[in-house]
């Protein structure tokens, strides 16, 4: 397998349904303009709560995306 760099980053995806839909969400938002997305981890899931109900869920994911960087173009020049 060739060596690979990924990054990871942080989403916050927000849905008046559910936590699945939240994250659902926050995936299809950053595939518009990160590429190559590989894992996404749930790291925190709450909801905000207005009069009583539940207004909205959020979810927190770690996403990795393989990096193109100007490291990972050097590697492939060699």
């Amino acid at each position: 397998m060739a060596d690979s760099v990924y990054r990871v980053t942080e989403l916050v995806g927000t849905s008046s349904t559910s936590w699945e839909a939240a994250a659902k969400s926050a995936i299809e938002t950053a595939a518009k303009s990160l590429r190559d997305l590989r894992v996404a981890e749930v790291v925190r899931q709450d909801m905000t709560i207005e009069d009583g109900k539940v207004a909205s869920y959020r979810v927190r994911l770690n996403v990795s995306f393989k990096y193109e960087g100007a490291a990972a173009q050097g590697r492939a020049r060699k």
